[in-house]
């Protein structure tokens, strides 16, 4: 079993066809059919069954892509690092939006103020999409507030964050002090898109006491939600970092709610398989300490 082995067969995997791998890969058909085979040889399992004339992958032949994606990465990485010796870095970051907005280009900043001659790369996303990537190893690490389901992905939490509830100056609910969760049955409601941390946790939060809104927005971009509630169209559940500005200036006003109080972890995560490089070791040192430096 070698490398080309594993590259093989995630080709194969994320394709679903023999020829399309070969394609990808510049090489012969029956060389992918049989690097599969002997993969299938030398672990004793069926890794794809021919169904419909489609292929599908086994729960082995899942176990193995898991593990392979991340051999496959870190042995590129350390070709990369090997050839790159005294020149740049690189590393794959992930960030949800809230955290994209208003605190990776603080911690970016701090991590090449750290490591010398590296080379960022950042994908900003939602938590679902963010944690997809970290599991195929298509970031190296990533800082997000939602939550995360994957067992093997390691989380380490640095900093805490509020969700509330913001409308604008022509909504009625402007004027008002305070409010009960009961004011909110009916009431419109613009939210962030399905895998959005902030639509799933508020809205969750919203189900469990069997208050039905009406989803009048879902738009993936806060900006464009915060313009639409200051021209009046409704409420949005936002992340409180992200409406200071808005706030101060009396166009957004956060609504205060008898006994609801809903807050999140923003977390540092990576892949249990991922090889922890220089760089990594010091995001993760950098996030540790972030409440000591930022808060």
């Amino acid at each position: 079993m070698t490398i080309r082995h594993l590259k093989i067969f995630i080709t194969v995997a994320e394709c679903g066809k023999m020829r399309k791998a070969a394609e990808l890969l510049y090489i012969s058909q029956p060389s992918v059919s049989q690097a599969i085979r002997e993969l299938e040889e030398y672990y004793n399992v069926k890794l794809f069954e021919r169904i419909s004339q489609k292929l599908h992958i086994t729960e082995e032949g899942k176990l193995l892509l898991s593990h392979a994606q991340h051999i496959v990465d870190s042995f590129e990485n350390m070709e990369l690092d090997m050839k790159n010796i005294g020149r740049s870095t690189k590393i794959r970051i992930g960030g949800s939006v809230s955290v994209g907005t208003h605190l990776m280009t603080d911690i970016i900043e701090c991590l090449e103020n750290k490591v010398k001659n590296i080379d960022t790369f950042v994908t900003i996303n939602n938590t679902f999409e963010i944690e997809n990537m970290i599991s195929r190893s298509e970031l190296d690490v990533a800082i997000v507030e939602g939550i995360i389901k994957n067992p093997d992905i390691i989380k380490i939490p640095f900093y805490e964050d509020e969700l509330v509830m913001v409308v604008g100056k022509n909504h009625p609910f402007y004027t008002k002090d305070v409010l009960t969760i009961l004011d909110l049955e009916g009431q419109a409601l613009l939210s962030r898109e399905s895998g959005s941390s902030d639509r799933n946790q508020f809205e969750q939060f919203l189900a469990e006491h069997n208050i039905n809104v009406i989803k009048k927005w879902t738009c993936t971009n806060t900006e464009a939600i915060k313009n639409a509630v200051i021209n009046g169209r409704g409420i949005a559940i936002l992340s409180k970092m992200l409406i200071k500005d808005e706030c101060e200036k009396g166009l957004l006003k956060i609504l205060n709610f008898k006994n609801v109080n809903i807050k999140r972890q923003i977390k540092l995560i990576y892949h249990k398989n991922k090889y922890i490089s220089k760089p990594i070791e010091e995001l993760i040192d950098i996030c540790s300490n972030f409440n000591i430096t930022y808060k």
